[in-house]
């Protein structure tokens, strides 16, 4: 084996080892089953209920701040069934208004659909956290681009929610989103 075929090995190993350790030991390799005896218990029907406030920031593919925000949403539920809608106001003048409709089952299971959506989103809410996974086809004014979203919600003692979402394409982490929801007047 000549000189570049030794170096096209090492990259190729490089690049299994970078990809196993991601679903290994990083973001991807969370489930919700890791969060099962954490306390307290997230129960999406009563924390994401009522009006709730966001505050969070975007992080681009070079994990650079690329865009803050805040958020205004108003959840209600009936029975398993919610409907959250939310307003978002961002740093560069621009606004979005979004509604998700969710659906939880008996045991503890997610299904989420929205406008933007491409096809329903599953997930599960299991201990002290919850995960949705879904695509979404992004504005155009944003490139209109279809993202693989990962979104792990974890409660905290005081009843906040830190969210952290990793959005995909192709498999490479192009944007993360991190933001705090807590309920208005709790």
């Amino acid at each position: 084996m000549d000189a570049l075929g030794y170096m096209l090995t090492g990259a190729l190993a490089m690049l299994a080892l970078a990809w196993l350790w991601q679903r290994l030991a990083g973001f991807d390799a969370q489930r919700p089953q890791d969060y099962a005896a954490g306390a307290p218990q997230f129960d999406l029907r009563e924390h994401l209920d009522g009006p709730i406030r966001c505050e969070g920031v975007i992080y681009g593919p070079l994990g650079r701040v690329v865009s803050r925000f805040t958020g205004d949403f108003e959840a209600h539920w009936h029975g398993n069934r919610g409907v959250m809608s939310e307003h978002f106001d961002y740093d560069s003048g621009n606004s979005q208004d979004r509604e998700w409709r969710l659906e939880l089952g008996n045991d503890g299971s997610i299904r989420a659909e929205a406008a933007d959506l491409v096809g329903p989103g599953h997930g599960r809410q299991m201990g002290s956290a919850a995960r949705l996974c879904y695509r979404i086809r992004l504005p155009k004014e944003a490139g209109g681009h279809v993202l693989s979203v990962t979104d792990w919600m974890y409660l905290t003692p005081g009843g906040v929610i830190v969210n952290r979402s990793q959005f995909r394409k192709f498999g490479i982490k192009v944007a993360e989103l991190v933001a705090t929801m807590h309920r208005v007047g709790a």
